[in-house]
């Protein structure tokens, strides 16, 4: 055994080996004879199927002057056969000198290559007149020869085609099906797609468009790491100009005949060669190396072409055999259909994304007394789509209700319900009804969706003015008061059963919410997950609102918007199994002082009456400007208030950054903007509002309803 030994593995499809010659396809099943050990001959190991190495012997290659020498690249249509020692097919130039210097590292062989077997009855036997066994055709010397044993072939097919279906998104597929054939089965690839592809069973509009989506080739140039170098310099490649962007499949042209066939054709045949023209643009046909070295392959979808893909090799290679039209018709149809399956998973994305966007808030509230922030986090960015839901609807008063949600599931049918419940939520809310009777009736409207519609939702209203909140659970994880001294506190609310169990009553509680506090609602996601247990979970979250309060102070609370940052920080890498819902309520309040509060009996006295503590409320605040308008606004809405009403009539002016003026009653038909004619004697006084107000608006309530207006403060 010598003591001299080279090292060689098949390279990978991303990053070319060194040393090696440029039009080498690097992977090209190559069966040689087994010649004579000669000294100075270098052993070459190659990987076979159980692991082992199996030693190939290699002469070294020699060049004489005025031969091409091995290694020179040469562009399609022009390329010569090089010279080199026939005993060896896979000679590289300087292989003797490399071998004495130094002995590279091996590589792992990559999956898109078939493996040489390793016994030695598997090798061909040697022809000592040089024609290749099956084709007939002469083989330039020190060049690999094709696949030709169905077994390499299927293996090839098998390793190309796993790696296609490894990819997702289109690009991949694409991808993975030019690093499959390249350089194993070819030495370069053009794939076309259709512009702008079809998605599922829609009808493609307008003209067939061919875009070119992507080009891989062996490269022109190889690493010289390690001190290799390629033997001279390459010319240019005649592919880098192949290619039109775009190509129009004109009804009845040749190229339009080719697709229709479905079937991959050589471009030698005359429907194919005329088609090259079209596909490639004008001169791109001369850059396709003649002979049967490139093969035309439509990409065919579930129901129509979608694209075609052109395999080529160089002319210094062994040409395609006939048999290796099945092998691209194996790539064309695994790339076609995964394109078809990508594209259609795209859509569905889309959809699914802009589903649950929709479902959610775009934007919070700015409710007097309360600041909102939220967040929201899928589960995972290819399943965007979950049940998970938050809320903040505006109430009459200056209250505020606070809703978050989870229904069970991920999927659309999840996303749905909870845009169902949602949207029952806040018609509940425009109702005005006590957060427990809010939950009866989502529960039944569960209960009408289906028998398995199932969810968890908290809803709580919280009241500024008295700073109060009141909170009534569904199933739903406790919420977590974040006090203005850091105190961390898990309110005690009782669970209830969850949304669609049906026949359970719903408790609600009233709770202190001083202001500077901070109200957390959340879903399970963010304190269950496989690594720990609820309770867990909810005990870290309290502790991290805690130890964030600290770094701001006793004084001062923590901003909203870091805060919430600093809750989603308390995820780990195996924290992320379901979707998560964060909204946080940071209570203000209104000041007593900024409160003035009446009741006036429905008497044709009360008008002049509410005027005169509207003007008295205004002078306290130093608003003198505002009188005027105040006062002829509150006339107004209080004369039609009394004009109905059996019961006292509630007078409120809330001074906050606007000026707020709320006017209740015990008649539940709300009033509405009419056109008065010119002999009407009423009918005018919501005309005056509408002009001068900044806002105005009317909500019913249970017990009545109320007026209100909002006027600038400057």
């Amino acid at each position: 055994m010598d003591s001299t030994r080279v090292t060689e593995q098949p390279t990978s499809f991303e990053r070319p080996q060194t040393g090696i010659d440029p039009a080498d396809p690097r992977g090209a099943l190559a069966h040689t004879s087994t010649p004579a050990r000669t000294p100075g001959s270098g052993a070459l190991p190659v990987q076979g199927r159980s692991g082992g190495d199996v030693t190939v012997p290699v002469t070294t290659a020699h060049t004489t002057p005025g031969t091409s020498e091995p290694g020179t690249s040469t562009p399609f249509g022009k390329g010569k056969d090089t010279v080199s020692d026939p005993a060896s097919e896979h000679s590289q130039p300087g292989a003797e000198q490399t071998a004495e210097r130094e002995t590279p590292r091996p590589r792992p062989a990559p999956e898109g290559i078939p493996v040489q077997p390793a016994d030695e009855q598997d090798r061909p036997a040697p022809n000592p007149e040089g024609p290749e066994r099956r084709s007939g055709q002469s083989l330039p010397p020190g060049k690999p020869t094709p696949m030709r044993r169905d077994g390499d072939r299927l293996r090839f097919v098998g390793a190309a085609t796993r790696r296609i279906a490894r990819g997702i998104d289109l690009d991949e597929i694409v991808m993975g099906l030019c690093r499959a054939t390249v350089p194993t089965f070819s030495d370069a690839i053009l794939v076309y797609l259709r512009d702008p592809l079809p998605v599922g069973d829609e009808r493609p509009t307008g003209p067939l468009v061919l875009r070119l989506r992507r080009t891989d080739r062996i490269p022109a140039e190889r690493d010289t790491e390690n001190g290799f170098q390629p033997a001279t310099q390459p010319e240019p490649d005649e592919l880098d100009t192949v290619g039109a962007e775009l190509c129009e499949v004109r009804p009845g042209s040749a190229l339009a005949e080719v697709l229709r066939g479905v079937r991959p054709v050589f471009t030698d045949a005359p429907a194919a060669r005329a088609a090259l023209p079209e596909l490639l643009g004008e001169g791109g046909e001369f850059a396709v190396p003649d002979g049967q070295r490139a093969i035309l392959a439509p990409l065919r979808g579930r129901r129509r072409v979608i694209g075609a893909a052109l395999f080529l090799r160089r002319p210094e290679r062994v040409a395609f055999e006939p048999d290796d039209l099945l092998v691209a018709a194996q790539l064309a149809t695994h790339s076609a259909l995964g394109i078809d399956k990508a594209v259609l998973y795209g859509r569905e994305a889309y959809i699914a994304d802009e589903l649950q966007r929709t479902m959610l808030p775009e934007t919070l509230p700015r409710p007097t007394g309360v600041r909102l922030a939220s967040r929201y986090l899928p589960a995972a960015e290819t399943a965007r789509v979950g049940g998970d839901w938050y809320d903040a609807i505006p109430l009459p008063g200056s209250r505020v209700a606070l809703v978050v949600g989870d229904v069970m599931g991920h999927s659309m049918t999840s996303a749905a319900i909870m845009g169902q419940l949602r949207t029952t939520a806040q018609t509940l809310a425009g109702l005005d009804l006590p957060p427990q009777e809010v939950l009866h009736h989502l529960d039944e409207q569960a209960q009408r969706l289906g028998v398995d519609r199932m969810a968890t939702c908290l809803y709580a209203v919280y009241d500024p003015v008295s700073h109060r909140i009141t909170i009534a659970n569904a199933g739903h994880p406790p919420p977590v008061l974040l006090h203005l001294g850091g105190r961390a506190e898990v309110l005690r609310v009782p669970a209830g059963a969850p949304i669609g169990v049906g026949g359970v009553d719903f408790e609600a509680v009233e709770l202190d919410a001083p202001a500077g506090a901070t109200l957390l609602l959340y879903t399970d996601g963010l304190v269950e997950s496989r690594l720990r247990d609820v309770w867990t979970g909810i005990e870290q979250l309290r502790e991290k609102l805690a130890a964030t309060a600290q770094l701001t102070g006793p004084d001062h609370p923590p901003p909203l918007e870091a805060l919430c940052d600093e809750v989603l920080d308390m995820l780990g890498p195996g924290d992320r199994d379901d979707d998560i819902a964060l909204l946080a309520a940071r209570f203000d309040g209104i000041a007593p002082s900024d409160v003035a509060y009446w009741f006036l009996e429905p008497e044709d006295a009360a008008p002049g009456r509410a005027r005169r503590l509207a003007r008295r409320a205004l002078q306290r605040w130093g608003l003198e400007e505002l009188s005027d308008s105040v006062e002829l606004l509150v006339s107004e809405v209080v004369t039609n208030a009394v004009r109905y009403a059996t019961r006292p009539v509630t007078v409120r002016l809330l001074r906050t950054d606007v000026l707020r003026c709320e006017v209740g009653d015990d008649v539940p038909q709300l009033p509405r903007l009419r056109q008065a004619r010119a002999t009407d004697e009423g009918g005018r006084g919501l005309y005056l509002v509408n002009r001068l107000a900044r806002r105005w608006g009317a909500t019913r309530l249970s017990t009545g309803k109320v007026v209100w207006f909002e006027l600038n403060r400057s």
